[in-house]
């Protein structure tokens, strides 16, 4: 979470091999998606990204890849390319769902350099603001 004008914020850090990060903000059920994934826990019943693989697996298409790409007015926009049968296929999505999705199939998770530039911190300088309360 980051403290965002006093209001705590879901954020996912995305980080480079440098340890440079980027943060993206996200809704609340997406942050606890990706917490799940990540701490490896099961719900009773799946949940959206959970049925959005399985649904993926039995159809037989493949993760390729998960690109963010583009930011517009603050909002960050991300594609998810599924491959089958040969055939590419590309669709707009959040970066939120798509980063849900690639923790679920250990799909990279590529981030434009310009935009991941321009927008990542050092691990230290974050570390060291009073903007964290909490991580995911």
């Amino acid at each position: 979470m980051i403290n965002i004008f006093g209001k705590a914020v879901p954020a996912v850090m995305l980080e480079d091999e440098e340890g440079l990060l980027m943060p993206i903000h996200i809704g609340q059920s997406e942050a606890l998606s990706i917490n799940s994934v990540l701490r490896n826990e099961t719900m009773p019943r799946p949940m959206t990204h959970d049925l959005i693989v399985s649904m993926l697996v039995r159809l037989g298409a493949e993760i390729e890849r998960v690109l963010i790409d583009e930011k517009i007015d603050n909002i960050y926009y991300a594609r998810i390319t599924l491959k089958k049968d040969g055939t590419t296929m590309e669709f707009d999505a959040r970066p939120s769902d798509c980063i849900a999705i690639a923790l679920r199939n250990n799909t990279s998770i590529m981030i434009n350099e310009e935009i991941f530039n321009s927008d990542a911190i050092s691990k230290d300088n974050f570390l060291g603001s009073r903007a964290i309360t909490g991580f995911v």
